[in-house]
């Protein structure tokens, strides 16, 4: 076996295997797999789960099925805690050395499942092995947001950066770096050697964090984005990243940059740009709206910025740029139309204007009313047309078992189809995969709905969870509950709800639901659900007397919850032979019935077609 040299700098890494399964143990090397990536030396006597998990890869399959075949893993004894069943061995043992082809692939073989090396290797100290690898592949272009508005009190944007075209990170207690993009693990030791005593676990590996990005991850051509005084300023990152001495160490390592000559309101940032801003770390990694800040600075790619920079002043107002920007799509809805009111048989069009000016406004809306008014065609109606089209609209109806796991994100039990072996795994709800497909690039201007029907059957605070601050505060992000990753709902992301108040007064609907929610009632008694039936019906060709008897039903009934919609009589089988007097039967009788239950009511007497009838003109 050729000699396997451990990489320079970098110190044994461990994984323990769950119940009491034992430990694994092995390097990083300094040759190269085929992926690019450093390999990685599992030691003899290490232990490897015996079980093969669900998502397992078969390369790794392969792998682990050879080496039992070779006697390169052999059987250990049972733990007291496993799971495996009388007399097999919940791990195996390796009984020599085993080159992976990287970190990943030997946790894959340890694990038995997929999983993360970089993340999944830890020293003795429990610090992951990504700390020690150099940065790799990186997009051509990114951005970032540095804060320096109030460093130790001091506002450096306006007193340093602007002036002296630089961007910087604090450093005062830190010894002097001898790499030039050093890694998380040599960040970290001058870290604890600087801040021992000065600051806290969390601070310290913060400040890690930030400096890891300040130094290795940013690039000249980045660009660069820094707020003071409520307004945003960005620019382009000019040079290499530099260590001085500076007053109070506030701005030891610093970065030149050219900065666009004026700061934009942060009022009137976009959405996307708004919600990235609002995750609070000193440095933060803004790539994902790397389009809307280059519309916003004109930097035009690796040129640099729009020509023309020096004649700001020219022609401009109150010293606004006149540089040729490109145009910033905006999101908006599309207009309405004569033909969807048409198609929608909506009597009064103004009344579907106020509903796309509703949703623009508000971002969600819920359509309420007693059963049978249409309110979850017309929301599958109106996501569609205002979306664009089916691919953009996503339907969930909510019950009362219906939980936030289901709705967003959370663990949920996967079967292997191959082993038919069942592990859990963090599952996407559709709301989380609604909101990833509109944020993503392209897609952050095009409108995407979810239609939740039955918005009031399930326990609405239990269901969004932190989601029900991002639905009023959309320009702002939250850490989620089980990802934890940096969260927003997209601009782009509308939702219309469906209520049948009928089932549930829409007065226990609780006051953080009303305030983040626009709701607009579908009644048989105000327009454009009052009329409906008459227009469908003149449209169909049809005789007009079910109208007038759903009028006069829902004049008799005293209550407007349990007032009757039209959409019970607008199916094919009402204008079969006998279809009115059944569907009267079977659908609407039994509703009433349940209205009057317990009060001595001859429902039939009341409501049936025959007394209707008498009550016509």
């Amino acid at each position: 076996m050729p000699q396997l040299d451990r990489l320079p700098g970098t110190p044994e890494f461990r994984i323990k295997l769950p119940k009491g399964g034992g430990e694994a143990r092995g390097y990083l090397l300094k040759e190269f797999g085929g992926n690019g990536t450093h390999k990685f030396l599992l030691l003899k006597g290490s232990s490897v789960a015996a079980e093969a998990w669900p998502g397992l890869g078969d390369h790794a399959r392969r792998t682990r099925a050879v080496l039992r075949a070779d006697g390169g893993l052999a059987d250990a004894p049972a733990g007291p805690d496993t799971s495996a069943g009388p007399g097999a061995p919940s791990h195996w043992t390796a009984v020599r050395d085993i080159a992976c082809n990287s970190s990943s692939a030997a946790a894959a073989l340890v694990y038995g499942y997929d999983a993360s090396g970089p993340e999944s290797w830890r020293t003795a100290e429990g610090h992951p092995l990504a700390d020690y690898l150099s940065t790799g592949w990186r997009p051509p272009r990114k951005a970032w947001l540095v804060r320096g508005s109030n460093v130790s009190g001091h506002n450096l944007v306006r007193r340093l950066w602007l002036e002296e075209g630089l961007v910087s990170l604090a450093g005062a207690h830190l010894p002097p770096l001898e790499e030039a993009e050093p890694t998380k693990s040599t960040l970290r030791r001058f870290v604890e050697e600087g801040y021992e005593g000065a600051a806290s676990y969390h601070q310290k590996r913060g400040l890690v964090d930030e400096l890891h990005a300040f130094l290795t991850q940013m690039r000249v051509n980045d660009t660069v984005a820094a707020i003071a005084d409520g307004r945003l300023y960005a620019g382009r990152i000019t040079g290499e990243a530099v260590r001085t001495a500076s007053p109070g160490g506030l701005s030891d390592f610093r970065r030149s940059v050219a900065w666009s000559p004026h700061g934009h309101p942060y009022e009137e940032l976009p959405e996307e740009v708004q919600q990235k801003l609002s995750v609070q770390h000193d440095v933060v990694d803004l790539t994902g709206v790397l389009e809307a800040l280059d519309a916003l600075t004109g930097f035009a790619g690796s040129a640099g910025f729009v020509e023309g920079s020096e004649a700001v002043a020219d022609g401009g107002t109150d010293g606004e740029s006149t540089a040729v920007r490109p145009v910033q799509r905006e999101l908006t809805l599309p207009d309405v139309t004569g033909e969807l009111a048409a198609d929608l048989l909506v009597h009064d069009r103004a009344w579907l204007e106020e509903i796309r000016e509703l949703l623009l406004d508000e971002r969600q809306l819920v359509l309420y009313g007693p059963p049978g008014t249409g309110k979850t065609y017309l929301a599958m109606k109106l996501a569609e047309y205002f979306g664009g089209g089916p691919e953009q609209v996503k339907i969930v109806q909510f019950h009362p078992s219906y939980a936030y796991e289901d709705f967003f994100e959370g663990f949920r039990p996967v079967e292997d189809p191959e082993t038919r072996e069942v592990a859990f795994r963090l599952t996407a709800g559709p709301l989380r995969e609604l909101a990833d497909l509109a944020s993503r690039e392209g897609n952050r201007h095009v409108p995407h709905f979810l239609v939740i029907d039955e918005i009031n059957r399930a326990n609405l605070a239990k269901v969004f969870g932190e989601l029900y601050f991002l639905l009023e505060y959309r320009t702002k992000s939250v850490r989620l509950t089980y990802s934890g990753d940096d969260f927003a709902l997209p601009p782009s992301l509308f939702v219309i709800g469906t209520m049948n108040t009928a089932d549930r007064s829409i007065a226990l609907v609780d006051a953080a639901m009303r305030r983040r929610f626009a709701f607009v009632e579908l009644s048989p008694r105000t327009e454009p659900t009052a009329g409906l039936l008459a227009r469908w019906l003149a449209r169909e060709g049809k005789d007009p007397e079910p109208a007038r008897l759903l009028d006069a039903l829902n004049s008799l009934i005293g209550d407007a919850d349990f007032a009757i919609g039209p959409s019970y009589l607008m199916k094919p089988g009402v204008y079969r032979d006998g279809g009115l007097a059944r569907t009267w039967r079977t659908k609407i009788l039994p509703l009433l019935e349940e209205h009057h239950y317990g009060e001595g009511l001859d429902v039939p007497a009341r409501y049936g077609l025959d007394a209707l009838r008498e009550r016509l003109p």
